[in-house]
């Protein structure tokens, strides 16, 4: 996961976006609403949706404590650094407590 990511990195702000990032945005099981964002614009919506569903379907938005390597400190709503496939193209899949972000290697 430290190869991904920065462990201090926070939850992404607007300033982070591309102005034409594509923003597909469901609720959670619980209600709350939740997003993914193609940080790349080159994904099918219809392929952002599907992934999207799946994330809520297997509960994987909300906060979670998770510890590097097993370390002893818990950081609540570290970003879970992961891959997806589209195609050919393999993009780094970023997931956050409501988001779940897809940007290029």
């Amino acid at each position: 996961m430290e190869d991904y990511i920065d462990l201090q990195a926070r939850v992404p702000g607007p300033e982070s976006l591309r102005p034409d990032a594509v923003i597909i945005e469901g609720r959670t099981h619980g209600g709350r609403a939740c997003r993914i964002v193609d940080n790349t614009c080159s994904v099918a919506r219809e392929d952002l949706v599907g992934v999207l569903n799946d994330l809520i379907a297997a509960r994987r938005f909300g906060t979670a404590a998770l510890s590097a390597h097993g370390g002893h400190t818990l950081v609540i709503g570290r970003p879970e650094a992961t891959h997806i496939q589209f195609g050919e193209t393999l993009y780094r899949l970023l997931l956050y407590p409501y988001e779940a972000r897809i940007e290029r290697f």
